[in-house]
């Protein structure tokens, strides 16, 4: 893993360095100066830098380079997270815009923070307020010691997400499940790829320490739940991955989402979904070319949804040939118009009513050329927004808040569905 971490000033001087193994000596440090920091490729190229059979992984704050050296094969996205998150705890205990001078007067600071943060090599504890417990220098207010017992359940990670002693006057959560379309459809008309790809935002603004249960309609779930004849339909739902509250051991059991939340805004889970998908927008395009100086298209637009709901920031790109000279308009409602820095007609709708059907006919002009070449029929593009729908068909069953006072929670559920990758060939 790790064999040292060192900061460094503009000038290439070691202002800190603490080596964990003893595999690379402070020496190293001149290769690095002279390589990258005299050379000035730290601004141009890429963080990592090969040196005499040693890796420097390093990152900038102001004019300091934090650099971790390593001789053994690590996962450089582990130790930029930790370089960074180093970053963070400094920023908490020494101000956001910390600099050389200020790490000079806490140098008895910085040395506890790396033994606390790193040991052997390996990346450990770096929540700040975990580290606040029991590192009270700098900044950070004296706070009372812990009892060695909440010390140690902070250390290990258990809660260390959310702080004690928290209190509103309303107890609230807000979920938002925000999910996107992509889909490519070839020009017979056959689906090639749909897919949706979903997760779960929440804010929670909650009394204590409340333990909370959360249920889609997950279709193990439902299964598992219903019996008899009558069964509700649920949705298969693949490749989840969850903030780290989320007890991990539960879902593999019984697929439920357990979790004491964090206070205020986090990403509870992300998901995926590849079978049933719903698709908002139908589109049927109809392209004729006349000889080398005209074409037609042609493109009706069927809205899936209920009528009920609506779609909004609906833009459709209908690409035209790169030799356009004049196109003659026509579309049932929003402004639609060729932009020839684009290459497209640009169609847009501010809102687009569930269940409604428009048009949009094209004739274009084309100019000769000297070399003709066959228009390569780039796809439709479609971007859209559609408030309270859900692609994949996922939505809340329900959240319940456990808490010792018992009090009253109000729940708040948004869904939002818009394009990703949303192409259709023609």
């Amino acid at each position: 893993m790790i064999s040292m971490i060192m900061v460094l000033n503009q000038k290439g001087e070691i202002m800190i360095s603490r080596q964990y193994r003893d595999d690379v000596s402070r020496v190293a440090a001149d290769s690095f100066r002279i390589q990258v920091i005299a050379a000035k490729e730290a601004s141009s190229q890429p963080p990592i830098k090969r040196i005499e059979n040693c890796s420097f992984l390093y990152t900038r704050h102001l004019n300091m380079y934090f650099v971790a050296l390593t001789k053994s094969n690590v996962n450089p996205a582990l130790v930029f997270e930790y370089l960074f998150q180093k970053i963070r705890v400094l920023k908490a205990y020494l101000g956001e815009e910390f600099d050389e001078s200020s790490m000079r007067n806490n140098m008895t600071l910085i040395y506890e923070l790396m033994d606390e943060t790193m040991d052997f090599g390996y990346p450990q504890n770096c929540a700040v307020d975990v580290l606040r417990l029991y590192i009270n220098l700098g900044n950070v207010k004296p706070q009372d010691e812990p009892e060695p017992e909440q010390l140690t359940k902070q250390i290990t990670g258990a809660i260390d997400w959310r702080r004690e002693g928290i209190r509103y006057k309303k107890n609230e959560v807000y979920i938002d499940v925000l999910e996107s379309v992509n889909l490519l459809i070839s020009s017979s008309g056959s689906v090639l790829r749909s897919e949706v790809t979903g997760k779960v935002q929440m804010n929670t603004k909650l009394t204590g320490m409340p333990e909370c249960k959360f249920g889609l309609n997950d279709k193990l779930v439902i299964e598992k739940e219903s019996s008899g004849a009558r069964k509700k339909p649920g949705v298969e739902i693949d490749d989840c991955t969850f903030h780290r509250c989320v007890r991990l051991g539960k879902f593999d059991a019984d697929r439920t989402i357990t979790f004491i939340p964090p206070d205020g805004e986090f990403e509870l889970m992300r998901y995926r979904v590849n079978d049933n998908v719903n698709l908002p927008f139908r589109l049927i395009p109809a392209v004729q070319e006349e000889g080398q100086t005209k074409c037609s298209i042609t493109l009706k637009v069927i809205a899936n949804f209920s009528e009920k709901l609506f779609a909004t920031h609906v833009v459709i790109k209908v690409p035209v040939p790169k030799n356009t000279s004049k196109s003659k308009i026509k579309n049932s409602f929003g402004r639609a118009k060729y932009e020839p820095e684009q290459n497209a007609i640009v169609w847009r709708i501010k809102r687009f009513p569930g269940k409604a059907e428009c048009m949009l006919s094209v004739d274009l002009e084309l100019v000769r050329t000297v070399r003709p070449k066959a228009w390569v029929r780039p796809p439709i593009n479609v971007e859209f927004q559609v408030p309270m729908f859900t692609a994949s068909g996922v939505h809340v069953r329900f959240l319940r808040v456990y808490d010792k006072s018992g009090y009253h929670t109000n729940r708040w559920v948004r869904y939002i569905t818009k394009a990703g990758g949303y192409q259709i060939r023609i």
